[in-house]
């Protein structure tokens, strides 16, 4: 069987690699002739919305996922019918809008942030009063790691944030005074089986994914559960989501979906018993989905801009280093690296190390 994937940066690359041992083959679509996925599958070099690539991809695969939102949804629309494309393209258009994704969750029941659309300057000038100071503007569309938002304390910042923002789709959205950033990732197969992993507690640097902890158990993880549930079903989803959301005051508030595998479920790779990558490829070919339960103690810390020296990684136990064969650049993902320990006090030691090794 051979999968085609949308984009060949890191999450094409992992998925690969978990697809290797199955027997399957990959095509991956992707503009950069330096793609660090581009070396594992057959490559098709063309921009994400060229119709000839994409038809050609259409011919030669027997599904069609996608590693990240920012893809041609209307090119993938015109493949429909032709090919099996997972996960759904409702779930591609909902969460590439962060006003679509927030009235999907208004809809669904799920707590959010008070937010609300803003289409003009006046919208802007009138946030306040129902989001309160300070409050977030957003781009509705491309933004990811941080990037398109601006924070707004005084009317200085709005006007900021209208000169640097405006003339494009925007939303705002009240500041969250949160106690920590958690996801669920879940998988959803085409017969209906689902399964979830344990909650990951996230913290991020500047915007960017920094460490992930697997939390089993944690006391929030029903709540979780039931959120990405109500989405899948609504959904008829297939394959990998992740919904990130807000504890706040004992209370979980949805931040964002991906409808996709996650960096937040980077730790699955060594951490758990079948990775999240190897889940979405069994849930978009609809085979039996696999075991999501932890093995021992786990965490992820994302290599950001430059990579440590791989001998001092490597010196340390429990620690596996996945370096993804990209360019060192400020701010860019360059490569993760799992932290297994049998116990909760031995994988922080662990961590505690690795992490004074980064610049």
């Amino acid at each position: 069987m051979r999968v085609g994937i949308i984009g060949g940066g890191q999450l094409a690359r992992m998925l690969i690699l978990a697809g290797y041992p199955l027997g399957l083959r990959f095509t991956v679509l992707d503009p950069a002739r330096d793609a660090c996925a581009a070396p594992l599958a057959d490559h098709i070099c063309a921009p994400y919305d060229d119709r000839d690539a994409l038809a050609r991809m259409a011919e030669d695969c027997d599904v069609i996922t996608y590693e990240f939102e920012n893809v041609s949804l209307e090119g993938l629309e015109e493949l429909e019918g032709r090919t099996r494309i997972h996960p759904p393209l409702q779930a591609l258009a909902e969460s590439r809008d962060r006003l679509r994704e927030k009235n999907l969750f208004r809809r669904l029941d799920i707590p959010t942030a008070k937010f609300l659309p803003i289409d003009d300057e006046g919208d802007l000038g009138e946030a306040p009063k129902t989001l309160g100071w300070p409050f977030l503007v957003k781009t509705r569309r491309f933004g990811y790691d941080g990037k398109g938002q601006i924070l707004v304390r005084t009317a200085a910042d709005m006007e900021r944030a209208w000169r640097e923002l405006g003339g494009q789709p925007l939303i705002g959205e009240s500041f969250i005074p949160f106690q920590r950033e958690v996801s669920m990732i879940a998988v959803r197969r085409r017969n209906g089986d689902t399964a979830f992993y344990p909650l990951s507690e996230n913290v991020h640097k500047d915007g960017i994914l920094h460490v992930a902890r697997c939390r089993p158990g944690d006391s929030q993880t029903a709540t979780a559960q039931d959120y990405a549930r109500r989405l899948l079903e609504h959904l008829d989803y297939v394959g990998v989501l992740a919904l990130e959301m807000f504890e706040v005051q004992g209370r979980l508030l949805a931040n964002e979906m991906a409808p996709r595998v996650h960096n937040s479920g980077h730790w699955t790779i060594e951490g758990s018993e079948i990775s999240q990558f190897e889940n979405h490829l069994r849930a978009i070919l609809d085979l039996p989905l696999g075991d999501t339960e932890p093995v021992g103690h786990a965490a992820m810390v994302n290599f950001i801009g430059v990579l440590p020296t791989l001998a001092d990684v490597l010196e340390q136990p429990g620690v596996h280093c996945h370096f993804y064969g990209k360019a060192e650049r400020p701010g860019r993902k360059v490569g993760h690296a799992t932290v297994r320990a049998s116990s909760a006090r031995a994988l922080e030691a662990r961590l505690h190390h690795l992490l004074a090794l980064l610049p």
